[in-house]
């Protein structure tokens, strides 16, 4: 694979910008797999094996990755939109290659595996994998998310026991039920939901004579939020994230 379409397929610009930024000598390319042992290159059409290749982009390490699969931590005030209509978008705490990623379909680069709230904090998953996003968000697929919910009055095991029992929705005639309730304390409540409706953790608690206050997604499948990755940084996910994330909590 020439190395302008290997930085194309990465997002770092058009082929043109890309054939640039390797005559320019802002290229350098570690065929050894190993982060650290680079080399220039010039040539845009120079042949590498993509698979492995680690590449530094005007001095930004970046390693090859055929689809992007991304976990960020999202802070409050932010919203899962590409045009947000009030606070900043999750997108702008990405850097632009991610953003830039090219598809086959008429947006660009990496898409948020559903949506947080503006206010609701914790894990947000992105990829450019169509199949990934549907496996991680349809309803069907069961996969489960811990909740951290803080909540404006006491919480009682009777409320966790309807919760768990089901509830109505003003949307929806069959009832919703929560996976899993764990009264923290008394205004805290770790709730695992298998499908994502709108709002559906604000209107669950709505349900049993609640309200939430402070809203965390705290665990996708078997996967914690990582205690080291701060709110608005993000990473690569590995292939080990992967399974963990569809993997049902033990």
């Amino acid at each position: 694979m020439q190395l302008q379409d290997i930085l194309y397929s990465q997002g770092f610009g058009t082929r043109r910008v890309c054939a640039g930024l390797v005559q320019q000598g802002w290229v350098q390319v570690s065929t050894s797999g190993v982060a650290g042992e680079y080399v220039s290159c010039t040539e845009a059409s120079a042949d590498f094996d993509a698979d492995g290749l680690q590449l530094r982009v005007q001095g930004v390490d970046w390693p090859y990755q055929e689809k992007a699969y991304v976990l960020l931590h999202k802070p409050a005030g932010t919203e899962c939109s590409q045009k947000p209509s009030t606070y900043p978008s999750i997108y702008s705490l990405l850097p632009s290659p991610l953003r830039q990623r090219p598809s086959k379909t008429a947006i660009q680069g990496v898409q948020a595996v559903g949506r947080l709230d503006q206010d609701t904090t914790g894990m947000l998953l992105l990829s450019d994998d169509g199949q990934f996003i549907h496996r991680m968000s349809s309803p069907k697929k069961h996969v489960p998310k811990v909740y951290q919910v803080t909540t404006k009055h006491p919480v009682d095991e009777a409320q966790a026991s309807k919760l768990l029992a089901g509830v109505v929705l003003d949307d929806d005639p069959k009832p919703v039920r929560a996976a899993t309730c764990v009264v923290v304390d008394t205004h805290r409540l770790d709730l695992t939901l298998t499908e994502g409706k709108y709002h559906q953790v604000k209107r669950m608690l709505a349900a049993v004579g609640n309200r939430v206050e402070g809203l965390h997604r705290s665990q996708i499948g078997s996967m914690p939020l990582p205690a080291d990755l701060a709110p608005g940084q993000w990473r690569w996910l590995s292939a080990d994230d992967l399974k963990t994330l569809t993997t049902a909590p033990a």
